[in-house]
């Protein structure tokens, strides 16, 4: 299954929640994820622009996607990113079929 790779940052309120009464999301959305047809590889707390950064297996984009939207309206979450991720044998057979595509195509501008 495809690899979707998440971040994004606690609302302030969320922050205060989990500071008076401290909890475990990595469960909570191990559930989410099983819910919708996937499967939760990691969750972290993160430093920096983001908070919090999940790795998760889904079937397609409608799925992570539909993961990604109910997390989303809780309320509790802002500034989601998510990126698709390739494994070294994914991205190597990338590379070869771009660079067989490339062959036969001409840049703009270019003779």
């Amino acid at each position: 299954m495809p690899i979707y790779i998440s971040r994004g940052k606690f609302t302030a309120e969320a922050v205060k929640g989990m500071l008076a009464k401290p909890e475990n999301r990595e469960e909570a959305v191990s559930d989410l994820f099983k819910t919708v047809g996937g499967r939760l590889i990691s969750w972290y707390l993160t430093f920096g622009h983001h908070d919090w950064l999940v790795i998760g297996e889904f079937p397609n984009e409608k799925v992570a996607a539909s993961a990604i939207l109910a997390a989303a309206a809780g309320g509790s979450l802002s500034d989601i990113e998510t990126t698709v991720a390739m494994t070294a044998k994914d991205a190597a057979a990338t590379f070869e079929a771009a660079g067989n595509a490339g062959r036969s195509f001409r840049s703009a501008g270019r003779s």
